[in-house]
């Protein structure tokens, strides 16, 4: 099965297989707030060596954000940390470190895993959907969830391990478009397909958007396919609040244009967990 990769982005997480075992093994025996200060100078050296997303978000912080250059370039450095710290939350799931969530779409979620009918949830590369999958157990109905295939055997593994005890099936995206049958028939059995909505990853079917002041494309096939299935669309966020702590914002989308527009109110108030890292706009 040959994987899938965005053509400015791969997201595998970096590090070799050891390192990201040497992180669990950190994590596991100290405090979590030692990586987070290792992050803080990794950062720097960072943003030296990979200018293609630096001047990513640099840009979307000054044109999308409206934020004067100074600020604009703090914010930039504060959005790569804080996205180091969700890498290395990821990690804390993996060492058996527990989060607390606090779900404020709770009701519609339990409302939907309640009925015979499957449902779709539409995730972001926003805040760290992958977390709230490590922390909640599913008892009423199996979530399919589409994920990349080219992480490492370290990453694999040990979602795989939490995944299976918490009722969540991985779907691994392929270049054969064999996942596409595996949602479809995830959805004849009244189950959840969990997707991301924000990239163009294979399939060329997009639909064109009104998304902070411009145009952007967004990936057409998740709505089709709940057309198709009569299957209702909730667009789930899972935001960063503090260490340990995560809050899920849910919001029932019927087009791509509605998951826009809850993209884009999330994201102006947590810019910082702004994760696409290459000219979103002009790219897409």
């Amino acid at each position: 099965m040959t994987a899938l990769e965005h053509s400015q982005w791969t997201g595998k997480t970096d590090g070799t297989p050891f390192m990201q075992r040497a992180l669990i093994w950190l994590i596991r025996h100290t405090s979590i707030r030692i990586p987070y200060a290792i992050m803080a100078l990794v950062v720097l050296f960072y943003m030296l060596f990979h200018h293609k997303g630096y001047l990513a978000i640099y840009r979307f912080m000054r044109q999308r954000m409206g934020y004067k250059p100074v600020k604009a370039f703090f914010n930039v450095y504060l959005n790569h940390y804080t996205f180091g710290k969700v890498v290395i939350d990821r990690f804390a799931a993996f060492a058996g470190r527990k989060f607390e969530f606090v779900n404020e779409g709770e009701r519609l979620f339990d409302e939907l895993s309640s009925k015979e009918e499957p449902f779709m949830l539409l995730s972001s590369h926003v805040g760290c959907y992958e977390m709230s999958g490590y922390m909640n157990n599913l008892t009423k109905k199996r979530l399919n969830a589409l994920v990349y295939a080219g992480e490492s055997d370290t990453v694999m593994r040990h979602r795989d391990e939490i995944f299976t005890k918490h009722n969540i099936n991985m779907i691994l995206v392929s270049a054969d478009m064999s996942h596409l049958f595996e949602m479809n028939a995830a959805l004849n059995r009244g189950e959840i397909v969990s997707m991301p909505a924000d990239r163009m990853f294979g399939s060329r079917k997009s639909v064109s958007c009104d998304f902070f002041g411009s145009k952007a494309n967004f990936p057409a096939g998740a709505y089709s396919l709940a057309r198709s299935k009569n299957a209702r669309i909730i667009a789930v966020f899972v935001m960063r609040e503090k260490t340990y702590a995560y809050r899920i914002l849910v919001r029932e989308v019927n087009s791509a244009q509605e998951y826009a527009d809850a993209l884009e109110s999330v994201v102006r108030q947590y810019p910082l967990q702004w994760f696409n890292y290459f000219d979103f706009w002009n790219e897409q």
